[in-house]
């Protein structure tokens, strides 16, 4: 990839076509609005090899799980988010030959997404076996006007007089290629046809959703419309038009599809609503569509863009990130949440992992509504009751919760034994996440309404999940897996068991704070669960007694217990053509390496800095990171935040560079299946939290700010409370405004500045003056 992605600040651009690495631009290249996404996947046909996929949030599947020794508490199940209907397909000839660029010789291709206005955009020349030269070019856009309607347009021209064919079609045939047992997941309900309107029906398989998608083409020549005929099988919708088309005439197709789930329509009424909603788009012309379109997203932009001067690369970079995570996420529907690919892949399934609460939460908290990071918290509370189930099936008791590792619907659908029974540090990171959410908006009252049912439930589960070692006198953590996942079935995970002991400090300092603070909603609570004081008492009692592993020689927290068995060898002693190991080494030789998959300790040092001192950051940096391969997308960004506090510039500015382009440059290898969207919001948090500084103490907004050596400036806007903040960063000055909002008070490496509403202050961050 690195040959072909052109450096520019507001577009991914291919320049040339190149089939190695053609799933891997599918990818990079999808577009989506929050409720329908689509890889880039050719409108005409392509006979390489491809990953097809249009996607609906909501929509899954639960796909049979595979294991050869089931075991008790096993989920039944891993939900598959859901190939649905291809509404852009084109299947063209030209005098007979089936146009197919892996058929062809191509003379000129260019791919572009317009960041900017969000918008793909591809042109291509290709000269056919027949000896025709076609040329084409392809725009198409998921609305953020609309989020049921998706808009292309498409133009063809051919150098010589020839018979064209075009049917285009909805193809409901359609299939995940990581289902367990290559079974489709549609059921066909109906199709036809309706004035010039095509429409398909179809319901999933054992869950029930149904759904309409219902579309129409237009076809000119010489601003002429051409009459198509239609028709319809069970699965598969047609336009068809059949033309003798003059040499170098322009052959004009814009096709609107509007596609909806039971998710926001009574099934009864799923046709009809399909097809009068289309009715009313295909009114208007793609330009229309898509003028609209693009000022959503300039509105968007305005919010949350990050601008990076003198580093192109950087630039492309988080605006790409940016725009990836609010084409999956959109923040109106709390039923909603954020797939570790979003619309760009099927891997790992689910729509919600740990992620979302220890990466996404902090963007959509700085970058939108408060609301939209409360819907995302209000998802797991709605949850709990599965959370509930889940633990009950691995055997605890009194209402202890164990979110699930992935999900759809609440209830644990991941099937690999040690992520399914021992990640469970992922309950820690809900806890955080009400926390972080409180802390950041200050929006205490969640805690009474939703958040200590949440913390109590999980307090439950730890000290169930604890047990009281006589050997070490200390409550310990058995049979875990950390966020290194290349240790399993691990003791006294460090990082785990600090989940553990400050989830447990947190409830019961909560529990007295709603005594105090909300004696009605705490008596609410009590009722409900039947939670009381010599409980959170417990709590208290084994949060000051968990164990954690440490070594006096290093003076370092151990990853877990036996941690130094291993023979630490840095991972840059690992030959380049090893990496990543996990594509060239066995589990077994893994698990007993000392190569770190992402932060584990400096995870928790990431959660809980205030906790330890400078020396103690870096002792602990410099002692986990030389043993780090960074093989998860999660990885780098919490390395660049630690690194820029330390003040180690230049490795906080490689790590963002990998967090960043990672998907750009297939840095893992793994693009191809579809981009780490979660990750990409720890993009963002290199920039704001790493390069800015940026931190919320003592009820104060602070940064602490540095600006990397390749870049003149950068800047970027957050909503803080009541406020929307400007903030722009030099080489010494540190320019923050008021845009919006009462007077406040900022820190500046903790020296405190009063911005009134509309004022800007500049502060030399090297000398403190302003």
């Amino acid at each position: 990839m690195k040959n072909y992605i052109k450096h520019h600040p507001w577009s991914i651009i291919e320049e040339a076509f190149d089939k190695k690495v053609h799933r891997v631009s599918e990818s990079i290249f999808s577009i989506g609005n929050g409720r329908m996404g689509q890889r880039a996947n050719f409108e005409e046909d392509y006979s390489g090899e491809s990953l097809q996929g249009a996607y609906l949030a909501g929509i899954y599947y639960p796909d049979k799980t595979r294991v050869g020794w089931w075991k008790n508490g096993y989920p039944e199940y891993f939900a598959k988010v859901l190939n649905s209907v291809n509404w852009i397909g084109l299947h063209i000839t030209v005098n007979h030959e089936i146009l197919d660029l892996n058929n062809c010789e191509i003379l000129d291709f260019k791919r572009e997404l317009d960041m900017k206005a969000g918008i793909l955009h591809r042109s291509f020349t290709a000269k056919m076996k027949n000896g025709i030269t076609v040329e084409a070019s392809a725009s198409r856009f998921c609305s953020a006007v609309n989020k049921n309607l998706g808009v292309l347009k498409y133009e063809l021209k051919v150098n010589q007089k020839a018979q064209v064919n075009v049917e285009a079609y909805m193809d409901g045939a359609v299939h995940n290629q990581d289902a367990n047992y290559d079974e489709y997941f549609w059921e066909n309900c109906n199709s036809g046809i309706e004035n010039d309107n095509v429409f398909i029906h179809q319901k999933t398989k054992k869950t029930a959703f149904e759904i309409v998608a219902a579309a129409k083409t237009i076809f000119e020549v010489n601003n002429e419309k051409i009459q198509a005929s239609s028709s319809f099988t069970a699965t598969k919708a047609i336009q068809k038009i059949d033309l003798e088309l003059d040499a170098f005439t322009t052959l004009a197709i814009t096709k609107y599809a509007v596609v909806i789930s039971d998710l926001y329509f009574k099934k009864e009424n799923l046709k009809q609503e399909a097809l009068q909603n289309l009715k009313e788009e295909s009114k208007f012309s793609y330009d229309t569509h898509a003028k609209a379109h693009a000022d959503v997203w300039d509105k968007k932009w305005e919010e949350c863009d990050i601008e990076i001067e003198g580093d192109v690369s950087a630039q492309q970079a988080i605006r790409f990130n940016i725009f990836q995570l609010y084409q999956t996420y959109a923040g109106d529907d709390a039923r909603l949440n954020i797939g570790p690919k979003g619309f760009t892949g099927e891997k790992y399934g689910g729509s919600t992992y740990w992620d979302t609460e220890a990466y996404c939460i902090p963007f959509y908290l700085s970058t939108a509504n408060q609301n939209v990071a409360r819907n995302l918290l209000e998802y797991r509370y709605h949850h709990l009751e599965k959370a509930i189930e889940n633990a009950s099936k691995l055997g605890f008791v009194n209402g202890a919760a164990l979110y699930p590792m992935v999900t759809m619907n609440g209830e644990e659908c991941h099937n690999e034994w040690e992520i399914t029974f021992e990640e469970i540090h992922r309950n820690g990171a809900i806890v955080y996440a009400i926390y972080d959410y409180i802390k950041y908006t200050g929006d205490q009252a969640y805690m009474a309404q939703f958040g200590f049912e949440v913390i109590a439930a999980i307090a439950r589960f730890w000290t169930q999940r604890l047990n009281f070692s006589n050997d070490k006198n200390k409550f310990v953590m058995l049979g875990v897996t950390g966020p290194n996942e290349f240790e399993n079935n691990v003791n006294n995970n460090w990082y785990t068991n600090k989940m553990a002991e400050w989830c447990l400090q947190y409830g019961f300092e909560q529990y007295h704070w709603l005594l105090h603070n909300e004696p009605e909603s705490l008596t609410r609570i009590v009722n409900k669960i039947g939670i009381g004081q010599e409980e959170v008492n417990q709590w208290k009692f084994i949060a000051s007694n968990i164990y954690f592993p440490f070594d006096t020689k290093h003076q370092v927290f151990l990853q877990q217990d036996g941690f130094l068995d291993k023979e630490l060898i840095p991972a840059s002693k690992i030959p380049t053509q090893q990496r990543p190991i996990v594509e060239h080494w066995s589990w077994d030789r893994i698990l007993r390496s000392c190569y770190i998959k992402q932060a584990d300790v400096l995870q928790g040092f990431y959660f809980f800095e205030e906790q330890f001192d400078m020396d103690t950051h870096k002792r602990h940096y410099d002692f986990y990171e030389p043993l780090t391969v960074h093989e998860s997308s999660l990885s780098p960004c919490v390395h660049s935040i630690l690194a820029a506090k330390l003040g180690d510039e230049s490795r906080a500015y490689e790590f963002y560079l990998r967090t960043a382009r990672l998907d750009l440059d297939d840095i893992n290898n793994d693009t191809r299946d579809g981009c780490h969207t979660t990750s990409m919001a720890g993009t963002w948090m290199t920039i704001t939290k790493g390069f800015a500084g940026m931190r919320v103490l003592n009820n104060q907004l602070n940064f602490n700010p540095f600006l990397p050596l390749k870049w003149n400036k950068f800047s970027f806007k957050i909503k803080f409370r009541e406020n929307l903040l400007a903030i722009e960063i030099e080489k010494e000055l540190c320019h923050i405004t008021n845009i919006n909002g009462p007077e406040i008070n900022i820190a500046v490496k903790d020296i405190s500045h009063n911005i009134p509403e509309h004022a800007q202050i500049i502060i030399n961050y090297k000398s403190q003056s302003v």
